[in-house]
């Protein structure tokens, strides 16, 4: 018997609660596409996986290098952050609210 990664994904403890998906379920498995390669479905699972990616990239590209203007890039790439995911997580929510 072999296990595979996805035995090792960490539960929704919202999910496990109260039956509703958090803002950041989705991620886990996401991740585990973009590392298999399939990236529409890594898309589709979690849209903000990429924009997760690049602001993290930044971060750790600013280890090394210094930019003049880090503060406004670190606060532009945190709000599109927040917008993609409140955004796709208000769509994945509306078939909840709608009779």
């Amino acid at each position: 018997m072999f296990l595979s990664t996805n035995d090792y994904l960490l539960p929704c403890l919202n999910k496990s609660l109260f039956g509703i998906d958090c803002p950041g379920c989705g991620i886990q498995r996401a991740f585990m596409l973009l590392t298999k390669g399939d990236f529409v479905a890594a898309f589709k699972m979690y849209p903000a996986i990429y924009t997760l990616l690049l602001f993290g990239l930044f971060i750790l590209i600013t280890f090394k290098f210094r930019f003049k203007n880090k503060q406004k890039i670190i606060i532009s790439f945190a709000t599109i952050n927040v917008l993609v995911i409140v955004i796709s997580y208000c769509i994945k929510m509306k078939p909840l609210f709608t009779l």
